[in-house]
């Protein structure tokens, strides 16, 4: 039985704003999958494609183009351009996974004994003593028994595709950093090796969207947090150092998130790992709470108002030992960094 054939008029003027809409706000994959229902149409007279570069210049007068299309698909396709809307029914944004850390008191900070266990296994590992000349763990918090109230924190750090709806949403710049600023930061990573983890026109780097995100200093993070409560309609923040260390390493002061013990198996540290960030949760063994990459993988920022610099703590891909990515280390970073080893994860106050 033949189909029946109706032909839509829809004005230039109309259909260009909306195609810019669609090009701003859809992921790449439904812009090609509605440019591939037309092309594959072509026989029963599709006369145009979804790409900008084929629609005519515009002049004074309006123009019409016509779209000759079975007449559910053409008209359900075109008033969902008009109307700036996707032709496919979106998704409400989904909050990232979480997992409840009750309030109640637990044991934060470092005594003697765990920060001298942490330069002995960093000597093992670089066969140098630099971290204990340079006095990286001295300063650490006093072992203490403190409180925090309930909250919920992410499972992983903040990841490449969840970053993206962000950017989406958003006219904030991608994760990236230039020659001059990177060289400005007096990091012993080459410029060279950002360019792994730096984005090209708001895509995150291929084959890397479940890695953390990174090239993202404090300011990205908290402007990220901003954007997903006003989107969900709950109060998101970047974790205290408090909240962050008792959900990584339980109630129990644990050296590390799985016991007392430094295991290369356990983490994405230089030790075993591929000197490189990976899918979250690949290469990491779960704290008492579950959550996952809260030793190695990367730093992550932790709530520091009222400051220039803010801590980072966990560690990352590229630290080898691993008294620096125990919970209750702490390094101290400009806010304005945008590094290859910092990420983040977030908290949600019920």
């Amino acid at each position: 039985m033949r189909q029946r054939i109706r032909a839509i008029h829809v004005t230039h003027a109309l259909l260009k704003p909306a195609i810019h809409v669609l090009q701003r706000t859809l992921a790449t994959h439904v812009q090609h999958a509605i440019r591939a229902t037309l092309v594959l149409r072509k026989t029963r007279a599709v006369h145009v494609t979804l790409a900008t570069r084929v629609l005519p210049k515009p002049t004074s007068t309006p123009m019409s183009l016509v779209i000759k299309e079975p007449a559910c698909r053409a008209l359900f396709l075109i008033v969902a351009l008009v109307t700036q809307t996707a032709c496919v029914h979106a998704k409400p944004l989904a909050a990232p996974d979480t997992v409840t850390i009750r309030g109640g008191e637990f044991l934060m900070g470092s005594n003697q004994a765990e920060r001298e266990y942490a330069y002995l296994i960093d000597e093992a590992a670089y066969g140098h003593s630099r971290t204990r000349t340079g006095k990286w763990y001295d300063t650490e918090r006093d072992r203490i028994t403190t409180t925090t109230d309930s909250y919920n924190i992410t499972v992983t750090p903040i990841t490449n595709a969840q970053y993206k709806l962000f950017l989406d949403s958003t006219t904030h710049p991608a994760p990236d950093v230039d020659a001059a600023t990177w060289k400005s930061y007096g990091l012993v990573h080459p410029f060279e090796r950002t360019r792994r983890h730096a984005w090209n026109n708001n895509q995150p780097p291929p084959n890397r969207e479940n890695h953390p995100v990174v090239l993202v200093s404090y300011e990205d993070a908290n402007a990220y947090t901003v954007w997903l409560s006003s989107t969900l309609k709950e109060n998101w923040r970047l974790p205290t150092e408090a909240e962050w260390e008792k959900a990584v390493r339980g109630t129990k002061g644990n050296i590390f998130p799985w016991g007392n013990t430094f295991d290369s198996a356990k983490l994405n540290s230089h030790d075993d790992g591929p000197f490189d960030t990976v899918a979250v949760g690949e290469r990491s063994s779960p704290g008492p709470y579950g959550l996952l990459d809260g030793a190695g993988q990367v730093f992550e920022w932790v709530l520091t108002p009222n400051a220039k610099s803010a801590w980072v703590k966990g560690g990352s891909w590229d630290d080898s030992g691993c008294g620096v990515c125990r919970p209750a280390a702490r390094h101290s970073r400009n806010k304005t960094l945008r590094h290859i080893l910092i990420g983040f994860r977030l908290v949600k106050i019920q």
